[in-house]
């Protein structure tokens, strides 16, 4: 045996050490447990946790030396553990009972200098004669049950000891399930302890009824912490069957993923995936259904035992639910040629996010759902409002197309995403009656169209009118400018076109060319103004946006309508160059 209590190694001398000895009726043995530990010289103080005692343990242990915290009844061991790691400040503290008759300084060393020496974190004692019956018949079993790769010859000993900084990590049970609590946490958050063996010890045997409470509080933190760290579920054989089928759900589920949105993943990898995780989880669910129903049946019937299998098999329903809407929304998007080729178009709904000064910063949009116009409506569109946004018109606004004019018109009561479209228009757009067409194609669908688009605006004093932008639509939103649109110096709209370099862009009002602009003349906050007889109309730039109205340029037609009544014209004053800076505040973009 070795002494190591002269050692002068470094490590030593810069860490504290404590000794904390819980004890409950120990007047007999307590002093002398007391006596050991100081002949230490590298220990700094003894705490005493004296727990609820009834007979001098207090008194004996002071006039040991030792400093003595009380509880005023008996909490536990552990409560006592962590009252003393609580009140001591030390490096490391050493937990050591108070009833060994026969502890020597070399054995606290053994329990000690380990971590002092920097060669683990956490020491555990076993000892010479074989392990107590709650060890062998309750610990033993029980750990190699849910924790095999614990593998310590006494699990339960009550002598340890530890750095400051590592107990600060655990979870101290109150009660005789400390010891084991302790080692199941360091082993799971890969903490080191070693297993040191001090020989010999002798102290009192519990009594049978002691034993009893003690197995119960080590059987309830065993089984605790297997719960805490998923030790039972990893070995619960209709959770290995619900964990085998959510995988196979959930590989079915990634392969449709990948096959239709990841186009970079070869569609074989994808089929694969479909395949495999569909097999997989037909194999494990019959096999989980034919299990539940013996179990369910063994148990007894009451509510409890349905509210947990519901909670057991929650995860699957929800996992299975989630596949089934994907299957039927592909299956949905499913169409059938004239040789009988079938082809599947994923689509989706697409989540608008506006930019500043939009009113609606999120929203979304499509798909629409293709239909036969109503009979006697060949000249109509019946556009949903989301589409309606997305191509940045109105409804009552026309839209030119293959040299035929269509209204646009709401969609009837409860037709939100059918864009009803007559056959000879929907031949021209090459779409099918029934096809689904996402949010992110509708520009696309209506490409190069020329629509005229009425500007929303108030009647300003007796003056009335009408404003008509004609423009073209682009294939997508593109870069393209917004400006406020003025008259007589009164606010009407704010609005937005791609206008191109090398174009000029013309202004008439009631039939009149009254100016024309180019893009330099309303960007980077510059005003364009023209005049018509007694009015003025302005147009302020507001910066940038995006946009799918190309406008119509000079050699197709005019961009900006103005129709006026009931007002007095003197003169034709047009003004085409005025470019004065103008700072504007920011508004509602107006899609």
């Amino acid at each position: 045996m070795f002494n190591f209590r002269k050692s002068s190694d470094s490590s030593s001398k810069n860490l504290t050490v404590d000794v904390v000895i819980p004890a409950f009726n120990e007047e007999e043995s307590v002093a002398t447990v007391i006596g050991v530990i100081k002949q230490l010289d590298y220990i700094h103080e003894v705490i005493v946790v004296n727990d609820g005692s009834t007979d001098n343990t207090e008194s004996e242990a002071k006039s040991a030396g030792a400093r003595v915290i009380n509880h005023n009844v008996n909490k536990g061991k552990g409560a006592a553990i962590k009252t003393g790691v609580n009140s001591s400040k030390a490096d490391i503290i050493a937990f050591i009972d108070a009833d060994i008759k026969n502890l020597t300084q070399e054995k606290v060393d053994l329990i000690i200098k380990p971590i002092l020496n920097g060669e683990t974190d956490i020491t555990k004692t076993k000892f010479s004669r074989e392990s107590g019956r709650v060890t062998e018949l309750t610990a033993k079993p029980l750990l190699n049950f849910f924790f095999p790769e614990i593998n310590y010859d006494q699990p339960l000993s009550g002598q340890f000891a530890a750095k400051r900084s590592v107990l600060n990590k655990l979870n101290f049970e109150s009660d005789y399930g400390v010891d084991v609590g302790i080692v199941l946490d360091a082993d799971v958050r890969g903490i080191k302890i070693m297993e040191v063996d001090i020989g010999d010890i002798q102290h009192d045997m519990s009594p049978l009824g002691d034993l009893h409470e003690m197995a119960n509080e080590v059987v309830r933190t065993i089984i605790t912490r297997a719960m805490d760290y998923g030790r039972i579920s990893m070995i619960d054989t209709l959770g290995n069957y619900i964990r085998m089928s959510i995988l196979g759900l959930t590989l079915a589920i990634l392969g449709l993923f990948l096959l239709f949105f990841v186009p970079q993943v070869p569609y074989q990898l994808s089929v694969i995936f479909i395949f495999l995780g569909i097999i997989l989880a037909i194999i494990y669910i019959i096999i989980l259904i034919l299990r539940s129903i013996t179990v369910f049946r063994k148990a007894p019937t009451n509510k409890n035992v349905l509210v947990s299998f519901i909670k057991m098999h929650f995860p699957i329903i929800i996992v299975f639910f989630v596949l089934i809407l994907m299957i039927s929304t592909f299956i949905s998007a499913a169409t059938i040629g004239d040789n009988g080729q079938i082809s599947i178009e994923a689509t989706s709904r697409n989540l608008v996010i506006f930019g500043h000064g939009s009113d609606n910063h999120i929203a979304v949009r499509g798909p629409y759902t293709v239909d036969s116009a109503i009979e006697n409506e060949s000249d109509i569109i019946r556009m949903p409002y989301q589409a309606l946004q997305t191509l940045q018109m109105n409804y009552g606004d026309t839209i030119y197309i293959n040299d035929d004019v269509y209204s646009i018109n709401k969609t009837r009561q409860n037709e939100d995403n059918t864009l009803r479209i007559s056959k000879d228009l929907r031949r021209h757009l090459n779409i099918r009656s029934g096809e689904i067409i996402p949010n992110s194609h509708i520009a696309s669908t209506f490409n190069g169209a020329l629509v005229h688009h009425t500007v929303r605006a108030l009647n300003i004093s007796d003056l009335s009118y009408n404003i008509t932008e004609n423009y073209n639509v682009e294939y997508k939103s593109i870069n393209a400018s917004t400006f406020d649109i003025y008259m007589d110096n009164h606010y009407i709209a704010t609005t937005s076109a791609i206008f191109e370099e090398n174009k000029t862009y013309e202004i008439d009002v009631n039939g009149e060319l009254v100016g024309t602009f180019t893009v330099d003349n309303i960007t980077n906050n510059r005003t364009f103004q023209c005049d018509y007889g007694i009015h003025s109309i302005e147009l302020r730039s507001k910066g940038d946006t995006s946009s799918v109205r190309n406008a119509v340029d000079t050699s197709d037609g005019t961009f900006l309508s103005f129709v006026l009544t009931n007002q007095t014209t003197n003169s034709t004053n047009i003004n085409n160059g005025s470019n004065e800076d103008y700072t504007t505040t920011e508004t509602d973009d107006n899609q």
